[in-house]
């Protein structure tokens, strides 16, 4: 787009922040690649290395820790950097468009079975390396292409309510992608029943082609709005200057900041324990066929896509905190339902997973629309706006514990004794020490997180005047730059 068009669109805009459909369609559409391999490798990557591929659980956890924890360290290295890029793109897009490939490529590889060596105990060191690499290298693409996307919210528009619904959009598009990968895999099961490696191969093949596409669906559709919006605000397209170690003494100052830290880390936890331990719920738990754990998280999550549109236009009424208090609630009753849950009672289950919808919907809604609220308080104190570095923060903190929690599970469940289904025993008969496990997993640990996300959103400070209050001392000062200038 030349200048003149920028100029135009800018002029035609400047009265509102509100956003057309078109762009928040294709804003939404970059987090559908993203969402499949996510929900993919968070709900079916521990069952395919521990009964396919052949890993002991300890390992599988350590593979998966070792994948989190680089991906963590650098989504600041990607923030920072993404802060700083000067391009004809912006800031963000090239880091999209470059990325988007090999991100595909990386997530296929996860599930390949090499084999390296006749001998059973080198063959399994052989295959935990070779995962271990490809989830280093996949989680690095999933952040270059990932965090500029999500830095794109607080530059699209500056509205409060409409960064709400712009989330809106943006979930929609990232449930309906868990919906279509949990799908996919059922449809896969049913369609190649006796051969569990094969399955995954082509549900890995199939996600990897489908995942990259809407990542230049994405730029395609929001690069005009984004340098419209950079004309508007000059400052959005300013590299940050301040050096990294003082970006990060002022990112933990932030009170806002950790707030939302807090409320995101609590939701998500919850969200990525459950969908990583309901395998193994819903199989050695509630001894029921594997195909009933894709209807339950198709349960959580249609729920939770239901209730996006919905959720966001209470918000315009009572606020972020409080939709999340009802949402939340509902939540932490279903958390607490699943672990005094019985086997047979498969009704009963079902019910929960659609109530915990309720609460899923505003964990994906709530935290998002909160965080550029505290990147323009910053860009009050500072003079700079940093998207980069606060986005790659929340996400560092939360990838650090998921890994964690992750694998501290799956050290308990080997240390416990698990037992790997067979050809000719589908759904062994497991220990106690593995049953309760699991059931500690699925209930008090994600209910005692969501209590204290939901103490945290109550002392969260950003109230709706608040924000407005922040806008107008933004726009005074850009006022004076420009009558200085």
């Amino acid at each position: 787009m030349n200048d003149s068009t920028a100029d135009d669109y800018s002029q035609e805009h400047q009265v509102s922040e509100k956003l057309d459909l078109k762009t928040k369609i294709a804003f939404g559409a970059g987090d559908l690649g993203t969402a499949i391999t996510a929900m993919i490798g968070i709900s079916y990557l521990s069952p395919f290395l521990t009964d396919v591929a052949g890993l002991r659980a300890g390992l599988a956890g350590l593979t998966q820790l070792i994948g989190k924890v680089w991906d963590a360290i650098n989504d600041p290295m990607v923030g920072v950097l993404s802060d700083r890029t000067q391009s004809s793109q912006g800031r963000r897009y090239p880091w999209m468009i470059w990325g988007a490939v090999p991100f595909g490529i990386f997530f296929f590889l996860n599930w390949v079975v090499p084999q390296f060596s006749s001998n059973e105990s080198v063959n399994e060191w052989g295959l935990f390396w070779f995962y271990t690499i490809v989830s280093v290298l996949f989680n690095a693409f999933y952040t270059i292409v990932n965090l500029p996307y999500t830095a794109l919210t607080a530059e699209l528009t500056q509205d409060y309510d409409e960064r709400t619904s712009l989330n809106s959009f943006r979930f929609f598009f990232s449930i309906g992608g868990s919906i279509f990968a949990v799908l996919l895999a059922l449809v896969i099961s049913l369609i190649i029943p006796q051969n569990k490696q094969l399955q995954y191969i082509v549900l890995g093949a199939i996600c990897a082609v489908v995942s990259v596409f809407p990542l230049y669906w994405c730029v395609w559709g929001t690069k005009k709005r984004a340098k419209a919006m950079a004309k508007l605000h000059p400052e959005m397209e300013q590299t940050v200057s301040i050096p990294l170690w003082k970006q990060l003494q002022i990112v933990f100052t932030n009170r806002p900041f950790l707030f939302v830290v807090g409320i995101y880390l609590c939701s998500w936890l919850s969200v990525q324990l459950t969908a990583s331990i309901i395998p193994y719920f819903v199989v050695s738990w509630m001894r029921l066929p594997s195909w009933h754990f894709n209807l339950v998280l198709l349960a959580v999550q249609g729920t939770a896509m239901s209730m996006l549109f919905v959720w966001s236009a209470i918000s315009k009424r009572v606020g972020k905190q409080a939709v999340y208090y009802m949402g939340v609630s509902i939540w932490i009753i279903a958390q607490g339902g699943l672990f005094f849950l019985q086997p047979g009672q498969v009704t009963l289950m079902y019910i929960f997973a659609i109530m915990a919808g309720f609460g899923v919907s505003t964990a994906y809604l709530v935290p998002w629309s909160m965080l550029p609220d505290v990147i323009e308080l910053d860009e009050l104190k500072t003079g700079q706006r940093r998207e980069g570095i606060f986005y790659s923060f929340i996400v560092f903190i939360q990838k650090i514990c998921l890994g964690l929690a992750v694998n501290i599970v799956l050290q308990r469940l080997g240390k416990a004794g698990y037992i790997p289904p067979e050809p000719n025993v589908p759904i062994p008969v497991q220990p106690d020490a593995v049953l309760e496990v699991i059931r500690v997993s699925i209930g008090p640990i994600p209910a005692i997180a969501l209590i204290i996300g939901l103490i945290l959103t109550y002392f969260y400070p950003i109230t709706r005047e608040m924000h407005a209050e922040i806008l107008l001392k933004l726009q005074a000062r850009q006022q004076q730059r420009d009558h200085l200038e």
